[in-house]
């Protein structure tokens, strides 16, 4: 069967990366190309509602979350940390969505019950975002949830492997901020992929 990789291994071992190495990123790449269509699908996220009985949709939720901060899900810098007050803003931030989305999204959950409207405590003229009593019962569901899954999971793994891979995986979450910072051997490489992909036709003069 011919290797449809090879191209790749040959520019990756003119750029000095081993062939162990490049075989590994290769079979990384096919299981992080699978989760991320996997985790795209919001597969648990949709049983957990599913099987909850809820009648809320996955941005609902999401925003629920967001007011909520669980401790670590969430940037911690500066005005959105998880001990800061939730305004509509801090929760477009901490979503990465539009404020005018995050406002509509709110609104919606204020209206069936799920978010009240608050006086902050630090700035009396500023309106923050609290859950209800019944918002945040469903968020201590759907996180019961998750870890019910995630924990019925790892219940095989001996205490040895989740040791060794709780740190390799907090330090392989780290590889893609790396991706501007290019030794010249990957940096002489990605250029010659550009030339020639600047010299491919691209039918604009026929």
């Amino acid at each position: 069967m011919p290797d449809k990789d090879a191209r790749i291994r040959d520019h990756l071992r003119q750029a000095g990366i081993d062939d162990a190495s490049a075989q590994a990123a290769i079979e990384i790449d096919a299981a992080l190309q699978k989760w991320r269509r996997r985790v795209m699908k919001r597969e648990l996220g949709q049983r957990a509602l599913a099987d909850l009985g809820l009648s809320i949709d996955l941005a609902h939720l999401d925003v629920l979350l967001a007011v909520r901060a669980p401790e670590g899900e969430f940037d911690e810098a500066g005005a959105c940390g998880a001990d800061a007050e939730t305004m509509v803003s801090t929760v477009a931030a901490r979503l990465r969505i539009d404020p005018s989305r995050a406002s509509r999204i709110a609104s919606e959950l204020i209206r069936m019950g799920l978010i009240r409207r608050a006086v902050s405590q630090q700035d009396a003229r500023r309106t923050v975002l609290e859950l209800t009593p019944s918002g945040s019962e469903i968020v201590s569901a759907v996180r019961a949830y998750k870890f019910l899954v995630l924990g019925s999971f790892l219940k095989d793994w001996n205490a040895e492997e989740i040791a060794l891979f709780l740190p390799l995986l907090d330090r392989f979450s780290a590889w893609s901020d790396r991706a501007g910072q290019h030794s010249p051997a990957v940096a002489e490489r990605i250029a010659q992929l550009r030339g020639a992909l600047a010299d491919l036709p691209t039918g604009e003069d026929d």
